[in-house]
């Protein structure tokens, strides 16, 4: 298989970076698992994948964030096109 191009890895971090974003505003008092569940339906439905690592972080700055909307907004740093 070949590798994906820098546009489709572009590509794939900014449709992870809008299910990232849905999730985000999805629900202020969702907790970790709810909000987990949403970001992993965003990113099936966009057809891309994170690794476990980047996952986490996330989900780590997603909580961050609707605790302190003030902070940052999380952000993707990398994604690759689901196979």
């Amino acid at each position: 298989m070949t590798e994906p191009t820098a546009e489709q890895l572009d590509a794939a971090r900014e449709a992870a970076q809008h299910a990232v974003d849905t999730a985000t505003s999805w629900d202020y008092s969702a907790d970790r698992s709810k909000l987990a569940a949403k970001l992993r339906e965003g990113l099936d439905e966009a057809q891309v994948s994170v690794d476990d690592a980047e996952f986490e972080r996330i989900v780590d700055e997603i909580i961050a964030y609707t605790e302190n909307p003030g902070s940052a907004k999380p952000a993707v740093r990398t994604a690759t096109p689901a196979v």
